[in-house]
């Protein structure tokens, strides 16, 4: 699979999916999902889950351990999953090359 058909994961994400990870050790995979509803029709959801369904992709970096369902891939392939940490808070956010519309 290449990089455009799935996702990347930044420097920052892993370092926080890790943290998360040591702090539930039962919970050992990073979901990223794609839901009905937002700004550009969807929106993302982000999940710390204990094992992958049978047709799932996983990405891995540096310890780190990203799943994605193959419908939630058509809406992000290509991205990168980050994690920002700025003065509105601290979240993951998706760099989706893929959207075109957004809120505000």
């Amino acid at each position: 699979m290449t990089e455009t058909s799935t996702i990347t994961i930044s420097p920052r994400a892993v370092r926080r999916i890790n943290e998360l990870v040591k702090a539930e050790p039962a919970l050992t995979l990073f979901r990223v999902s794609v839901e009905g509803g937002g700004c550009s029709g969807f929106q993302y959801r982000f999940d710390l889950v204990r094992e992958t369904a049978p047709d799932d992709v996983l990405v891995e970096r540096d310890g780190a351990r990203v799943v994605v369902d193959p419908v939630s891939l058509g809406f992000v392939a290509g991205s990168e999953l980050d994690f920002v940490d700025d003065l509105i808070g601290a979240q993951f956010k998706l760099n989706n090359p893929n959207v075109t519309a957004s809120c505000g």
